[in-house]
């Protein structure tokens, strides 16, 4: 993964607006959500390092990320965004891809 650049991370995110998209989200409060299968309407990054994300889904709800540090799109055109501590440790994780993510 590299260290998210806003412009380009966003533009990755946003390639996902109008489209089904399935998420899979987590968080060290074991929050967890697998294949979340939804229409993505709005596609945000914002803050200075790290970042947050916020996706609107079907104009009924957001799904907002905290502490996002770093990202990838891997070759099945998945979108791999994570937050990771000073001491190299996952924090969060908020991918999306158009296929569901294996179980």
């Amino acid at each position: 993964m590299i260290k998210i650049n806003r412009t380009q991370t966003e533009a990755e995110l946003r390639q996902f607006v109008g489209t089904d998209a399935y998420v899979h989200s987590e968080a060290t409060s074991f929050v967890f959500v697998r294949n979340f299968k939804v229409r993505v309407t709005h596609a945000y990054i914002a803050g200075e390092g790290p970042y947050r994300a916020a996706l609107r889904f079907d104009g009924h709800g957001w799904l907002r990320m905290e502490a996002l540090t770093h990202y990838e799109t891997d070759g099945s055109g998945r979108l791999l965004l994570a937050g990771y501590d000073d001491r190299g440790r996952m924090n969060v994780a908020l991918h999306l891809g158009k296929e569901p993510f294996p179980e």
